[in-house]
């Protein structure tokens, strides 16, 4: 399905997409279908709507329950079932056909006109009867009421056949040499007729007589040549009233039958003769259709809302009514089905596309060319592709071409063998170019702890920082030197770190290992480019593991030598602090403290004190107990004991109270808790138990081996 918005108005196009060919068997369409996807996705409203070669005319039955559709080659007409979206029919004729109506609500009782003069009567059973009428036909009308077959040709007459009597009546007369298009009000029941001078004529059946005329070419005469005449070609009435006139020259008029003058005029702008106009009256547009495109445009104020274009030239149109459904029927063997939800909504046979295009505007898909470039006319000639212009290969299309995508390839590989390597030393430069964006920027250094301001520079724009905690501290070391809080740290000299301190030569061995990765990314940033085509064959991983580790075993002995060097620089103090403890004496020191004193608040009591009353806490307890209430002597049990039993006559089922009190539990302890256990139960896992080892006979050593 194609979807266009032509003026922000849906059009969604059911018949695109690739079609399979008759003469194939069921196998190889199966394995057409598995292989294609377009194929696949394609929706096929009605199964085999298409023409061998050209569709000419498209109708729908009045119950709308079948679709009659004509075309050639070899002259044919197809009836399809709604209800079962196929087939129903399919019957050949020995000429083509240029008209055909439904005179039953089914297809029960068809007429075709065809193109050597012949009026040909079907029934269900196939072909019924037919007739020769004296002058070659171009369109017909049905008047139910008298059972009169109205036929206008290439003469001025109007043919009456009654196929209630089946024969030919007198002929009504008309000014115009040739008539093209015929049409009766189901209301009024006046018989309306155009011919090639422009002139519309109105004849009333029931006296046989014209009832008026209208000439539409002198309205129009500003749209044609001085030289030549517009015709009309294409009459519908809405209501009893209104009447469109289509002319050869590509105006659709719009008449009040009570007033000779249109109230509006609409031009297609492409020269072309109208062949099919209908109204919608939900939204009060006009839909008419020439050769080139079938355009929607306002009823009173010939405004335009959209307009469906074709390749191909389009022969009919048909409208279902009070849906946004209609057919075209087109110079291609597919006629083509178009869907505007905005007309109104799918006929009932039908009802599915509702759902469908709902689903498809909340799921919007952007359709993309994936077969075709666009290319520039400078993008022609750089490739070479000059000589094309004019043939199939090269689709003009706005300022330049459309090319299959498999020639664009090969024109630009000829063109450019290195063009592929380009791109991708271009890609990479990009991608380089887009990191070293995103980093913090600062102009110059401040003068106190110059370093310290670094080694933030360089935690910010460190890329291996990208989630959780170190993520954090990436961000906020970016934002440090901005931060006014932080100001005076890096403007104030009291604020100096002491890099002799001993707590900054322990962690030196860290720093000097972070500006060692600082200067490892820099490198490879800065060689990507050039190693690019090397990094290809796949040698690079173990290089750049042994770097790991020639990294590692240089930050641990730097760690070491800068323990030592603290270790050394302190040992003349440790030795003069020790013989100083050597020196020094300590004596132990008796002090009494009696019972009734008190210092800082405490008392204090005897051991024998403490082992006749307990200790002042628990003889304060004990009295507290001693005073309590009945009640908070119960609270006190329940909280100490939370199963009692009880004995007696009343609890015969049990003897046993269970209380107990909800409390919260906190949830980092309970968190700690958990990972605490995990620990345990990974370090379990991983340990090695010793009942593996066992001594080596023979040795004279004690040596282990597992």
């Amino acid at each position: 399905m194609q979807v266009s918005n032509a003026n922000n108005i849906k059009i969604y196009n059911l018949s695109c997409g690739k079609s399979l060919p008759e003469f194939i068997s069921d196998q190889k369409r199966r394995a057409l279908l598995k292989k294609d996807e377009g194929l696949r996705r394609r929706i096929e409203l009605i199964q085999d709507f298409d023409m061998p070669t050209v569709s000419s005319n498209v109708k729908m039955s009045p119950d709308g329950q079948y679709i009659f559709t004509a075309g050639t080659y070899k002259p044919r007409v197809k009836c399809y079932d709604v209800n079962h979206l196929s087939m129903k029919f399919e019957r050949c004729f020995d000429a083509e056909v240029v008209a055909l109506d439904v005179l039953s609500q089914d297809y029960s009782k068809l007429v075709f006109l065809l193109n050597d003069r012949t009026v040909e009567f079907h029934t269900q059973q196939g072909k019924h009867y037919n007739v020769r009428i004296p002058k070659f036909g171009r369109a017909m009308a049905y008047h139910p009421s008298n059972c009169d077959l109205m036929l206008v040709g290439s003469g001025s007459e109007i043919y009456r056949l009654n196929l209630d009597q089946g024969r030919f009546l007198k002929s009504y007369e008309t000014q115009s040499p040739e008539l093209h298009c015929c049409v009766i009000n189901p209301d009024h029941h006046l018989v309306v007729v155009g011919g090639s001078d422009g002139h519309v004529e109105c004849w009333d059946p029931r006296s046989r007589c014209r009832a008026g005329i209208m000439q539409t070419a002198a309205h129009v005469q500003d749209f044609v040549d001085d030289n030549s005449s517009a015709m009309v070609t294409a009459l519908k009435f809405n209501g009893a009233l209104n009447l469109a006139v289509g002319t050869s020259s590509g105006q659709v008029l719009l008449y009040d039958m009570r007033n000779n003058r249109p109230f509006v005029i609409k031009d297609h702008r492409y020269d072309l003769p109208i062949h099919s106009i209908a109204f919608n009256n939900e939204n009060n547009f006009v839909i008419s259709s020439d050769a080139r495109c079938v355009k929607l445009w306002q009823e009173r104020t010939g405004e335009a809302v959209t307009a469906v274009e074709m390749e191909k030239d389009i022969n009919e149109m048909c409208l279902i009514d009070n849906s946004g459904l209609f057919f075209l029927a087109n110079e291609s063997p597919k006629l083509h089905t178009y869907f505007i939800p905005m007309l109104g909504p799918a006929p009932r046979w039908c009802s599915f596309l509702d759902s469908l295009t709902e689903e498809m505007e909340e799921n919007p898909v952007h359709e993309i060319y994936d077969d075709y470039k666009f290319l520039t006319q400078k993008d022609v000639e750089s490739l070479g592709l000059s000589n094309l212009i004019g043939t199939s290969l090269l689709r003009a299309y706005m300022h330049g071409y459309f090319v299959d995508m498999r020639l664009y390839h090969k024109a630009a590989m000829i063109a450019n063998p290195f063009a592929f390597k380009e791109y991708r030393n271009q890609k990479i430069a990009e991608k380089i170019e887009e990191g070293r964006m995103k980093r913090v920027q600062i102009k110059k250094l401040p003068k106190v702890n110059k370093q310290l301001a670094e080694r933030l520079l360089s935690r910010a724009e460190d890329q291996d920082l990208t989630s959780g905690k170190k993520k954090k501290m990436k961000r906020e070391a970016a934002s440090l030197l901005d931060d006014p809080r932080f100001k005076s740290m890096f403007e104030d000299s009291s604020f100096q770190v002491d890099q002799e301190s001993e707590e900054f030569r322990l962690l030196n061995p860290v720093v000097s290992k972070q500006f060692e990765k600082q200067r490892s990314n820099e490198r490879k940033e800065s060689s990507l480019v050039e190693a690019t085509s090397d990094n290809e064959n796949g040698s690079h991983s173990g290089v750049s593991s042994s770097e790991n580790e020639e990294e590692e075993r240089k930050w641990v002995k730097e760690s070491k030598k800068a323990h030592r060097n603290v270790h050394n620089k302190t040992a003349a103090a440790r030795e003069r602090r020790r013989a100083e403890d050597a020196e020094t004496t300590i004596a132990p020191r008796m002090f009494e403290i009696k019972g009734d004193e008190a210092i800082d608040g405490q008392r204090f009591s005897t051991l024998d004190d403490l082992e006749k009353f307990g200790s002042e806490e628990i003889q304060l307890a004990r009295k507290r107990k001693a005073s309590a209430t009945l009640g908070e002597r119960i609270d006190e049990a329940e909280r100490h004991m939370s199963v009692k039993t009880h004995k007696g006559p009343g609890f015969q089922m049990g003897a046993k109270q269970a209380t107990f009190r909800v409390e919260k539990v906190d949830a980092k302890q309970k968190q700690r808790t958990e990972e605490e256990k995990r620990h345990r139960d990974e370090r379990r896992s991983v340990r090695r138990p010793a009942n593996k080892l066992k001594r080596v006979k023979g040795g004279r050593d004690s040596f282990f081996k597992r």
